[in-house]
């Protein structure tokens, strides 16, 4: 097949085209350097090509405190680029399944995190603005597929680990944070303080587990909203201990800052309907993702920065 990947270079996006190479589709990778999705037209220089998919991973967000500081220009630069998309989409490639991820930050966090309350309540307020744009990327779906008969799926991933994250200078999900300061702390005695009390609590998904889940659920299932977690969530003192645990690290001396910005205190999808499509699912272990997730960053000293 022809396939179309936005947001190719991220972190979802490298190991989902690999997949994707591996099983003989030909692809058309953009990512932010060679196609701005943010301007009107700019994926006209693709109008000439016709598409049997295409998976619309580009966003516009950092992890950490960044969208607390930043909500206007994420409401305003994802709208864009999702209209942009969906716009291309209906006007040149209405025959293309478009599969797009939504965001668990899109849910308010005093419901069950279950697909039937994504457009239920109101997100948290610091990821509000984000929330909302991932919340009217679906909305989007839904019209044009009412109108035109235009065929999609939506992912909802809880946040993905493992190898090959990102590490050029934007803030990082907690994991990847965790394992850096734990490592600097391990090889250069640098102090370990962890943002909140350590007792809110987050749930992981292996890169890998993520990817084939998707792939599978792409060649059964249109038309539809799906979480894809791992179904437990962890305090990230327990997060932080396995680390320590794996590289030999004292986890008496990590310090736990409350002054700081911790979002959601849990965060939990419910995945009875993924279950239900896939009865085995067959995650990674935690200790095996973190352990590959750890010989990724000492593989590639870069990442830990300067001493």
């Amino acid at each position: 097949m022809k396939i179309l990947v936005t947001g190719a270079t991220g972190f979802l996006g490298t190991t989902l085209c690999r997949y994707l190479e591996a099983a003989d589709h030909a692809l058309t990778r953009l990512g932010s350097k060679d196609c701005d999705l943010t301007m009107q037209g700019s994926l006209d220089q693709y109008n000439g090509q016709t598409f049997d998919q295409i998976w619309h991973l580009a966003a516009w967000t950092q992890a950490g405190d960044f969208p607390v500081y930043h909500a206007g220009e994420q409401w305003i630069n994802n709208q864009q680029i999702n209209t942009n998309v969906l716009t291309w989409w209906r006007d040149r490639q209405q025959q293309a399944k478009l599969i797009c991820m939504g965001t668990s930050c899109a849910y308010a966090t005093d419901m069950d995190l279950a697909e039937s309350n994504f457009m239920v309540g109101e997100p948290i307020e610091s990821l509000y603005a984000y929330g909302m744009t991932k919340r009217m990327l679906y909305a989007g779906l839904l019209a044009l597929h009412k109108q035109y008969k235009m065929n999609y799926l939506c992912l909802i991933p809880s946040t993905l680990y493992g190898p090959g994250y990102h590490t050029d200078g934007r803030q990082m999900h907690f994991i990847f944070d965790l394992i850096r300061k734990i490592l600097r702390g391990k090889l250069f005695g640098d102090p370990v303080v962890l943002w909140g009390d350590g007792y809110q609590k987050r749930e992981l998904v292996y890169i890998d587990d993520f990817v084939r889940i998707a792939l599978k659920l792409n060649g059964e299932i249109q038309n539809e909203l799906i979480n894809i977690g791992a179904g437990i969530e962890y305090p990230i003192r327990r997060f932080a201990e396995a680390i320590c645990q794996i590289v030999e690290y004292d986890p008496g001396l990590i310090k736990y800052d409350t002054t700081r910005y911790v979002g959601a205190t849990s965060k939990c999808l419910n995945i009875r309907k993924l279950q239900g499509l896939i009865p085995d699912l067959g995650f990674t272990s935690l200790e095996e993702g973190l352990r590959k997730t750890i010989d990724w960053f000492q593989a590639n000293p870069q990442t830990l920065g300067s001493r």
